[in-house]
Formats: structure tokens, sequence, C-alpha cells
């Protein structure tokens, strides 16, 4: 076969113009009136598939060829045409083709046999870098004889070396009077919810030109079609590594995918037995049972869970255009050994799209974003995504969370409310879009939790964090003979089953590959309304547990759980494909909520829901007796110079504080440095030390 280089592309450009006067009159029109604000012609490879499949099939095997073809057929039958209408302005237009037959290619299965080949492949984009410029056409000047030759630079150019005219090594690039456009490098992953048996997601350069280029942004969902070509080794490079090539695509067009979990495809068959298993009256039931089914008991977690799977509507905004929240965040804090990191594990392999990181791995890049040096280019920086962007439209389950550092778990708070990442990184300012549910595993501060203390209070999470949660599961493991005794066998039967091989018997009515269809499709095709039963109902439990809390002097909710409340809503409703948020689907949120209130946030000596546990890491009972305190030793000491503790506490038993309870907050003002000892017995408020 000849060269593309050696090839005359004639005969193609005389088919390309026979397409575009066939099919595609109105689409050129258009063009000529956008360019050069639109300078490609989108063409459907289909379109051309059924003008002449020949000409299409050698298009994927001969692109080089077949696209300049393309280029030069759009010009020969429109530069006239706008020359007429603009005779300053050169006429350059692309034709693009996107929509290859869907062959399932993954970017880890392209291989040597694609090289030179038309490919499509979809990825996340995870990094893109800076802008440059790349000579098109060259001007080249001779110092001896000052003859101009003008170079078209393609990708079979060679550079010339000698002048025409005086055959001399004269020969100097004219930068001012040559022609160049706009180059990007870019990076693309392989799309989660396409990977199985937990291999690593692959990653492909991608080169962008001209009106490509900022056409992307990291986190974005891609089908890219393109040249796959080889870069050659760095000169220099060991021996053994002067021979490997690195490989990257060679841009065509990118299509943005906007659907979520496109890639998990539903039959006619399985849309059918969705449709049945929405109508079935154990649905909730199925679906709990579905979660985990290896773990026992904990209903009301796994209840939750599978509301998260689902989420709430999406595309909702606020007046003035502010993204409502629709991904439901849920945080399990227990005891060792108490299935919360399996809890995560069978989240991630069971949603559509799902990221798994634990503890001392994760840091705030690792997250977020990362600073990168651009290798494709002259070495500047760029912004890499990191596993909450690349999950956007998923779930992030991360363990250990209380193992992260202060500072990195800091770059949640944006990403669990506002759902995107903002970075300042190596003078490179950005903001990614990070539209990811959160599942997160913790241990209590002392590793396990203190029967005589409020869970609310032992959670080494900084108030700020937990007041995004929707729902906080305190995962407790109680002493209790029945309990032990079910959960020890309900484990041995899974061994013996799990031994013999018998996965079916395992507990659940639900396989887990439809079960990833069912929630696809869902989370695809539902929006849920609230309609007026379920809207009335929150507003009513929220404004009487409000009223309850200010008569009994606590804060029991805030506004935040309202919005809790309606995603929950909103997920019930789409678990069996409704279109509208009935009373059923209030009541069920609420109960859940009512749970994790009583769990969490209720002040055991007062008996009163206070969400203060959770806001500010105190119970308002706790706080008032801290201030109590606080004012008794100011009085004392404003009388005598300094408080003595026994006095102090004797006054404190007057106010109804009882003994024990005031010596221990006493101690604690000491130890955090609100109170010193000014002589054994004596304290002052540090405060007056510094008076």
């Amino acid at each position: 076969m000849a060269s593309d280089k050696d090839t005359d592309i004639s005969p193609y450009i005389e088919k390309f113009e026979e397409f575009y006067s066939a099919a595609l009159g109105e689409k050129i029109s258009r063009l000529l009136s956008e360019y050069p604000v639109q300078k490609s012609l989108m063409v459907d490879y289909e379109e051309l598939e059924k003008f002449d499949r020949d000409l299409a099939d050698l298009l994927v095997k001969r692109p080089d060829t077949l696209l300049s073809a393309a280029d030069q057929a759009l010009i020969a039958t429109s530069e006239v045409t706008y020359k007429t209408a603009h005779p300053e302005e050169k006429f350059e237009p692309h034709v693009r083709f996107y929509n290859l037959p869907d062959s399932g290619l993954l970017i880890q299965d392209i291989s040597s046999r694609n090289i030179r080949e038309l490919i499509s492949v979809k990825g996340v984009i995870t990094k893109r870098g800076p802008v440059r410029h790349k000579v098109k056409v060259a001007v080249y000047k001779c110092q001896m004889c000052d003859a101009q030759m003008k170079v078209p630079i393609t990708k079979n150019t060679e550079i010339p070396q000698v002048c025409m005219e005086c055959k001399r090594r004269a020969l100097r690039l004219e930068e001012e009077d040559s022609y160049f456009v706009d180059v990007q490098h870019v990076e693309a992953q392989e799309l989660l919810e396409r990977l199985k048996g937990g291999s690593p997601a692959a990653t492909i350069a991608l080169w962008m030109e001209d009106d490509l280029v900022n056409r992307v942004t990291p986190g974005e969902t891609v089908e890219i079609t393109g040249v796959m070509r080889l870069r050659p080794p760095e000169k220099g490079k060991a021996k053994e590594s002067s021979q490997i090539y690195t490989r990257y695509i060679d841009v065509v067009s990118a299509q943005k995918t906007q659907r979520e979990f496109e890639e998990i495809e539903t039959t006619k068959d399985d849309e059918q037995q969705i449709r049945e298993l929405s109508d079935d009256p154990r649905l909730y039931d199925k679906m709990r049972d579905a979660i985990a089914p290896g773990i026992y008991g904990h209903s009301e977690v796994k209840e939750a869970l599978s509301l998260q799977l689902f989420g709430g509507t999406p595309g909702k905004t606020m007046p003035g255009g502010a993204p409502i929240r629709d991904d439901i965040h849920i945080l399990l804090i227990g005891d060792p050994g108490s299935a919360k990191t399996r809890f995560l594990q069978y989240i991630q392999n069971l949603a559509p799209k799902g990221i798994y990181v634990s503890g001392k791995s994760v840091t705030g890049v690792g997250l977020t974003a990362a600073a990168e040096k651009d290798e494709m280019g002259d070495g500047g920086w760029t912004l890499k995504a990191g596993a909450l962007v690349i999950a956007s439209g998923g779930i992030a389950g991360v363990d250990e969370f209380d193992k992260i550092d202060e500072t990195e778990r800091a770059a949640m708070h944006e990403v669990m409310e506002s759902q995107s990442v903002s970075v300042a990184k190596a003078g490179i300012v950005a903001r990614f879009k990070a539209k990811t549910a959160i599942l997160a595993a913790a241990n209590p501060k002392f590793g396990r939790f203190d029967p005589n203390k409020l869970p609310g209070l032992q959670f080494d999470i900084p108030p700020t964090i937990l007041s995004r949660f929707d729902l906080i599961f305190p995962i407790i493991d109680v002493l209790d003979e029945t309990k032990d005794s079910a959960l020890a066998q309900h484990l041995l039967n899974i061994h013996q089953k799990g031994g013999q091989g018998k996965e079916e018997d395992l507990g659940t009515e639900l396989d887990p590959v439809f079960l990833r269809k069912y929630i696809s499709y869902a989370r695809q095709h539902t929006k849920p309304v609230l309609s007026q039963e379920a809207s009335d109902r929150i507003k009513t439990f929220y404004v009487e547990i409000r009223k309850r809390g200010k008569a009994e002097g606590a804060v029991p909710v805030t506004p935040r759980q309202i919005e809790g409340l309606v995603r929950m809503a909103e997920a019930s409703a789409k678990i069996r494909l409704s279109e509208s948020v009935s009373l059923e689907d209030a009541e069920r949120a609420i109960r859940l909520t009512n749970y994790v209130l009583d769990k969490v946030s209720r002040d055991r000596e007062t008996g009163r829901i206070d969400a203060d546990i959770i806001l500010t890491g105190r119970p308002k009972s706790q706080v008032d007796k801290i201030n109590s305190v606080l004012g008794i030793v100011q009085r004392m000491q404003q009388e005598l110079g300094a408080a003595e503790i026994a006095r102090v506490v004797e006054q404190a038993v007057n106010e109804n504080i009882d003994e024990i309870t005031a010596r221990r907050i006493v101690d604690d003002l000491i130890y955090k440095g609100e109170l010193y000892k000014v002589k054994p017995g004596f304290v002052k408020l540090v405060e007056q030390q510094s008076g």
C-alpha cells in the first residue's frame, strides 16, 4: 500500500464534495455565517457511512489521508462564498468526525494495532495543560540571497535545510511572518464505571489543536475521537529506553457526555425487569437487603445507603442560579471490627460509579487537585484532578476519615456543600466540578465508644465537617447475648456457604449486576418533584422539633436538615421510579433522621435533642454549666483576687451542678488553658493574666 504521503487524494476530495452537497448543505451554510467564531464542521460518522460505506471504512484505516481530503473538499466548496463576503480573512475550517461505531474500546485496550487509526474512547479529563503555539506555516528566509520559502508544516513535513535558490545552508525561520496555531496537552483516564475486577484506571495523553483548545476541563466526561500516534523517546535516554515510544491521541473531536452512568447498558429486557421490580410491594426491603448482605443487622444504615445510591433530584438551582446539592453524604463512626470498611467496599462495587480511598494514604491534593509538571510541554505546571473530581456523578468512599490530616480534610468543606473544588496552586487558579456523594467511615477518638459519654462528643472530626453530613450513624459494639449469638451464626453460615460456592444463598434477592443497572436507570430517567403532602409533612416536622427545642432551651435541628430531608425523600421516590415525592417518602426520611438524632444528638442529662452536640462539639446543657463555673470564678476573682477551687465547687453545687461534674469542668478548663493555677487550690481566668 502506498504511504499517505505519496497518495493522490484528489478522488477522495471529489467524494467528500459529493457528500457535502448531498447531506451537509445546511450545516456548511451555518459554518460560513459563524466562521471564525465556529471553525469546525461537525460530521456524524453514521451520515458518512450511509453515503459511502467504503469511504467511511477508509477514514478509520487511513485517517491522515481522508481527513486532509475532507478539509480540502470543504475549502474547495465553500472558500469562494466565504471570500466574497470576507475578502481580507483566511478561510481554514476543520472537518471533525464524531460518533464512531461503538467498539467498546477501553483506554487500557488501545494497542499497537491502533497506531495511525481513527479510534474512539470515553474517559474523564484529569489534567489540562497550558495553551502553547505550534508553527502551522513556516516562513524561511535565506541569509545570503534573501529568498523566502513558505513551508506548510504537517505530520510528515521535512524541514528544509538549504535555500532553493542559492543552495546554501543559510535559512532562518521568520517568526513574525509564520502562521501559528494553538495547541494544548490534556490527559484522560478510564471511566470508573467501565472498570471491572478492581483493575487500575488507565490514562492516555490527548493532543488538542486550534478550536479544540480549552474546550474540556478536568472532571468532565468526554467521548474522544482521534488518531492514535506515537511520540519518539527523548534524546539522551538510556539505550534500552531509546526504542520505547509513548502513545497519545491526536484529537479530531471531543464530545462532552451529559448523562450519568451511560456506560451501564440496559437492554429492553432489563428495562422491563426494572419496571416490574419498581412495582414490587417489597421493593424497599429487597433494596435494603441487597446492600452488604454479608453484614448482619444494621437495617437503618443499609436503608440510608440505599437512598444514597439513588440520590436526590439533580439540576435544581436557587434564585440567582446557585446549584442545590442533590447528593446525600453519610458518615459511619464505629468501634473497630464493626464492618464499616465492608460497607464502603460493598457500596463502591455496587454504585455504577464509585471510588474508594483510605486513611493516611489520602492527601488533600489526592482528594481535590494536584499541581504537576507538564511532561509534554516545556515543564510548566498543570493541575491534575483528584479522587473527588474523578468520582463526580458517583460515590466516593473515604475510609479512616478521622486519620486524614486536618489541613487535607479541610479541602472537603467546599466539595461537600458547593460540589466544586477551587484551586490556587503553582500560580494556577481554577475551579473543578466535584458533584460527588461522600460515604465516610471513622473510629471514635479513643478507639472505642465510651458507653458513659455521648456518641456525638466522641468524634475527632471538626463540627464544620460533621454538620455537612446528612446522616451520622454511630455503630456501637454492644454486648448482648442474643445478638451476639445471631451474629456469630450469620458469619458461620457465610463461611460455610462461601466455602461450598453457594453465593446465591447468602441472603439477597437482587443480583448486584442487575441492581447496578436499576440504579443507573433510575438516576438517568427519574427526577421526582415534592408533592404538597410531602412538603407539608417535612415543614410540620421541622417546625415542631424547633418549637420543642425552643421550649427546652436547646437547638434541635438547623435549616440545613430541611435540605437533607428533601434529598432523602426524593431518593426514596426515585427508588420506585416515581416522578412525585409522596407522604410515604417524607415519612421514611423523617424516620431515619429521628433515628440519627436520637443516637447522636440526644443529651442524656436532659433527654433533649440538641444539635449543638454536633455543631459545637458540646450539648447546650454542658455549655451552660461551663459558663456558670466561669462566672463563679470571675466573681470570686473580682472579690478576692483569686478563686479557691473548693469554694467554686461549693457554689456550683448551689447552682444545681453536682460536685463531680463541677470538679471535672474545672479540671477541663485548666487543661484547655482557660484557667490557670496561681497556687495550690486557687485558680484565675487566663484572660486576667495578660491584664
